[in-house]
């Protein structure tokens, strides 16, 4: 993940307006001070940033933060890590005696999750099929994975995506490759606090088409 400062994201979403709307929305933008229109683009950055975090195609979330300090295990050979508090989306989990990593976790409303509980090795979660699941526990919110050749695996992989916050620097962590869609985001929501919805949905089609 890349760190921009809102100064930098603002100028961006500036440009994209230019480049986006007619001149009769840009008639309306103009009028408002320069100082205020700034302070509404940096009012949706963060909405902006979850939005496109939270629907990007998992190849283009290019980092994250990682989680998974502590392994708890349970039968099976199987356990469970405590996400952070921060947590708002899964990139990837991995342990080293696994064939392969896991990049969609599951719920506990899913079908497959039932199925982890069996006491049959071939019908859980194996290290050639490994699977996780999102649930909940005393604990708080966990991530269980399944399963393991013994207890004595390690986490090799461990990432997720925090909740978009801005830092005391007034800087924000986006995704490198997800940045245009952002851009494109922020300039929508703005277009509709100005009334302008089918600028608005435009702008946000363009984002869609460029987190391909």
């Amino acid at each position: 993940m890349t760190v921009y400062q809102l100064d930098k994201i603002t100028e961006d979403v500036r440009v994209a307006l230019d480049q986006n709307t007619t001149s009769d929305t840009l008639k309306i933008i103009g009028d408002v001070d320069t100082l205020a229109l700034d302070d509404i683009i940096k009012s949706k950055i963060v909405e902006a940033v979850k939005r496109v975090h939270s629907s990007a195609p998992p190849y283009l979330l290019d980092g994250g933060h990682n989680f998974a300090d502590a392994i708890y295990w349970q039968e099976h050979e199987s356990g469970w890590v405590l996400l952070p508090e921060d947590f708002m989306r899964f990139v990837v989990f991995q342990m080293n005696d696994w064939e392969r990593a896991v990049f969609n976790p599951i719920n506990t409303d899913d079908p497959e999750y039932e199925k982890q509980s069996s006491r049959f090795k071939g019908i859980r979660g194996t290290c050639q099929r490994p699977v996780c699941a999102i649930s909940i526990r005393p604990e708080g919110r966990v991530m269980e994975f399944y399963s393991c050749k013994s207890t004595d695996a390690l986490v090799s992989r461990a990432v997720y995506l925090p909740y978009p916050k801005i830092d005391k620097y007034g800087a924000v962590e986006i995704c490198q490759r997800c940045y245009d869609a952002v851009v494109y985001t922020i300039a929508a929501l703005v277009l509709t606090t100005f009334g302008d919805t089918e600028k608005s949905s435009a702008l946000n089609e363009l984002a869609k088409s460029v987190l391909i």
